[in-house]
Formats: structure tokens, C-alpha cells, sequence
């Protein structure tokens, strides 16, 4: 059973200028589709990110001595492992992209003046970008033995000299 209108409205086309004399205003440029792209790095990080969480909880909380058991030394003997220093790495970078992104989307949507949401953005992208680049460095450079310290205050995985 079709109603009347049915029978008058077609499907436009992204070459259509208008379809039953309504007059679309498309342009012929290709359209940018970041925004399309954040909403789906949104969905697909949050699903990554709950699997990378619940994985560092586990590890972290749940396998031997659980909280009691996290110290300097036990950072250090996990950072040793290539494996958890990726893990960790990917869970950061993620983990910040996916916050940034967020925050972006509350700048656009509620700050009202184009300056205002231009230095929201760029103090947002400058310490999410610092915070990044810090996090990296730390967990690439990260060295729970040096050289030349007091053995006292060494970790005790660390073969004293």
C-alpha cells in the first residue's frame, strides 16, 4: 500500500542537482570525510583499547601478588620485555588519540567563537602531543639497572657490578 508521496520521491544522486524539482545544493568537489574517519577511529580504538585494559589489569592485578607486587622493580622487569613495552606503547598512543579526539569534539560542539576553539584546539593537540611524545621516550628509554648506581637502591632483578 503506497501513500501518494511515495510515488513522487526519488533517490538523489550525488551528481543530482535536483530530483522532483527540489533543488539540492551539492557541490561537484570531492567531500571531506575526516569527521566520518573519527567517528569510526572512535568505535574501532574503543574496542581495541577495552581488550588492551582489561589485558594491563590482568597482568598487572591479577597474575602473582597482584597490587602488592607493583614497584619500580616490577615496572622495570615488565619494560625489559619487548612485548609488554609495545603493549603499552600501542594502549598509549591509543588510548590519547582516542581522548583527543574526544575532547575535540566538546571543543566544536561548545566553544562558540572561532578563536576560542582555535587555542582550545591547539593547547588541546600541543599536550596531547607532549604527552605523547613524553610516554614514548619513557617507555623506550626506560632503564631499570644504570649504570653506575647505588646498589642499594637498585631493583632486585639488577646483577649488582
Amino acid at each position: 500500500m503506497a501513500t501518494p508521496l511515495k510515488s513522487k520521491i526519488a533517490v538523489p544522486r550525488s551528481s543530482d542537482k535536483s530530483v522532483a524539482g527540489v533543488k539540492y545544493n551539492r557541490s561537484g568537489r570531492k567531500r571531506n570525510n575526516f569527521e566520518m574517519y573519527a567517528w569510526l577511529y572512535m568505535r574501532v580504538s574503543g574496542v581495541i583499547l577495552i581488550v588492551l585494559i582489561f589485558g594491563h589489569l590482568f597482568a598487572n592485578l591479577m597474575v602473582g601478588d597482584g597490587v602488592h607486587a607493583i614497584d619500580f622493580g616490577f615496572v622495570g622487569g615488565k619494560w625489559a620485555n619487548p612485548f609488554w613495552q609495545v603493549w603499552d606503547l600501542v594502549m598509549l598512543w591509543l588510548a590519547m588519540i582516542h581522548g583527543t579526539n574526544g575532547v575535540r569534539t566538546v571543543i566544536d560542539d561548545y566553544a562558540e567563537r572561532d578563536r576560542t576553539r582555535i587555542w582550545l584546539k591547539g593547547l588541546l593537540y600541543l599536550g596531547s602531543a607532549f604527552v605523547i611524545l613524553v610516554g614514548t621516550l619513557v617507555i623506550f628509554t626506560f632503564e631499570p639497572c644504570p649504570a653506575g648506581a647505588d646498589p642499594e637502591l637498585l631493583a632486585s632483578f639488577c646483577s649488582a657490578p
